[in-house]
């Protein structure tokens, strides 16, 4: 039986607040979608804007909407799991950016504040909440604040104060985490779920980061990987191909796919 969006939109929102960290591995096209869905542990699927760009030819943050909606319907057709997408900062209407992206099958997405005034956000959210509840179903916003990503050069404590704030706001007009893509020290993830209660921080593990185990035992909630999935898999097209044009054979654990 095909599961409907309001199911599976509450499949992802129980997920983000089950007592295990979810761990949403990203994809950018049907194949990639494909191999990670069918992965035993695998219990939701999460795109990555950059990645789906790239796929397209076009630099982050450029992608026209229609492509990137013909793309994530795509993966979420291709799947009976519930799919967030990475929908940047909404493309100038993020109510009517997700309310489209609910009619193709995506159950949850990240929507980026940019650093824009903090009341532009908090609207900004607020009717990605409304378009959410207007369609009928949880819909699982994870409001992504940039304070971390944009921080370069601030003190760190204003940095912390900025995406407490905000994030805060974003919690408080129905959002269901709040994303704080950056390179988090154990401190300042200890400082977020204190401010946001647990299983309402969303992370981005980066090479180097805090391990998913620590962060699920400090109450993180969600745990994704961004374009990192894709750099892996060209990394190991790029040694392979290396190997091959250096006289040498195809490795013999090469997955197979239908």
């Amino acid at each position: 039986m095909t599961a409907s969006r309001t199911d599976k939109a509450a499949t992802l929102l129980e997920l983000h607040r089950a007592p295990e960290v979810l761990q949403l591995i990203n994809v950018w096209d049907v194949i990639s979608a494909t191999v990670i869905a069918d992965l035993p542990r695998t219990t939701a699927l999460a795109t990555a804007g950059h990645s789906i760009a790239a796929a397209y030819g076009y630099a982050d943050g450029t992608m026209p909407l229609e492509t990137m909606l013909e793309a994530v319907a795509r993966i979420a057709a291709s799947t009976e799991l519930p799919v967030t997408a990475d929908l940047e900062a909404g493309f100038g209407n993020p109510g009517e950016t997700v309310r489209r992206a609910i009619a193709v099958g995506i159950v949850g997405a990240n929507i980026e504040d940019r650093m824009i005034p903090l009341a532009d956000a908090v609207r900004q959210m607020s009717d990605v909440v409304a378009a959410g509840a207007a369609e009928g179903i949880p819909f699982v916003l994870n409001a992504r604040t940039d304070a971390f990503a944009r921080g370069a050069g601030r003190d760190p404590k204003d940095v912390l104060a900025d995406a407490i704030e905000r994030g805060k706001a974003f919690l408080d007009v129905g959002a269901t985490t709040v994303f704080t893509p950056g390179m988090l020290d154990e401190p300042t993830v200890i400082a977020l779920v204190e401010e946001f209660g647990p299983n309402r921080l969303s992370v981005i593990n980066l090479p180097g980061s805090l391990s998913p185990a620590l962060l699920q035992q400090l109450g993180v909630a969600r745990i994704s990987y961004g374009p990192w999935m894709q750099r892996v898999a060209l990394t190991a097209l790029a040694d392979a191909a290396t190997a091959l044009l250096d006289g040498g054979a195809l490795p013999t654990n090469t997955r197979v796919l239908n």
